[in-house]
This record gives C-alpha cells, structure tokens and sequence, in this order.
C-alpha cells in the first residue's frame, strides 16, 4: 500500500490546528497513561495501523505494561483495568462510534461519576482529536517508520 500524500506539507494550517488540539489535551489534568490508553483503544477500533503503532510505543513510554497493552482490545473481560480507566475506554467506544447508536444514558451514567466536567470535555476532546488523527492517516494511508 502506497501513501497518497503527507498530509503536514499538503496543509501545514490544518495541522498546526491539529497540533492546538493536542496542545490542550497534554496540558488537561488527564493522566498520560489514560490519554495513550484511549488514543490506542480508539486507533484499535478504527483499525489505524499507523496510530496503533505510535501509541503502544507512547504507552509503553508512558509506562504501560505489555500485558495490559495486550489485552486492551478485551478491557471488559481483563480486571487490569481502574474504574476510571474502565469509564474512559467504554466513553472512548461509544464517542468513536456515535453513529451506531449515539451515547447511550446508561453509559453517561457509568462515566460521569469517574470524572469533573472539565475532564469530561477534555477526554471527549482527547477522543475526537484522535479519531480525527486516525482518519488523515488512513485516508492518505500513513506509512509505519
């Protein structure tokens, strides 16, 4: 698979306004193992290649064990998981795919209780940048280095 163009020179603008996002998400009060925990989590879903790649190593780098990287993708079977981490993976899932049936009340009130309401706009903040990452990277088809 060949990529259909580098998408930082095509629109430096349009990445630069990428970059605030990612700006705002490190400097939230959201711990960096839970960021790359639900930077994988949405990558996996979207089937990113590239992302999944990048942040199993920003993971790792943050400290996360390769055991629980492994079982990421079956969080709700695997007891590696805190409360918390639990809420922003199950809010990661319905927020990357709201078209399969929006974000269920029952979910809001299993997630709500794990996070103040600036958290809950920063994590969905932190959610829809890399859904967004995710699809500049497979609609150009980003390269693994």
């Amino acid at each position: 698979m060949e990529p259909r163009l580098n998408f930082y020179k095509a629109s430096p603008n349009a990445m630069k306004a990428m970059m605030g996002l990612e700006a705002h998400v490190a400097a939230s009060g959201l711990e960096k193992p839970l960021v790359e925990l639900v930077r994988l989590r949405a990558s996996l879903i979207n089937g990113c290649a590239y992302c999944v790649d990048m942040h199993t190593t920003d993971a790792r780098k943050a400290g996360e064990t390769d055991r629980r990287l492994a079982t990421l993708a079956v969080w709700q079977e695997a007891p590696l998981f805190s409360d918390r981490e639990r809420a922003a993976l199950e809010w990661t899932e319905v927020v990357t795919q709201v078209a399969d049936g929006h974000v269920p009340d029952e979910v809001w009130a299993r997630v709500k209780p794990q996070f103040t309401p600036e958290e809950m706009v920063d994590l969905t903040l932190l959610i829809s940048a890399i859904n967004a990452w995710n699809r500049f990277a497979i609609a150009f088809r980003k390269q693994l280095d």
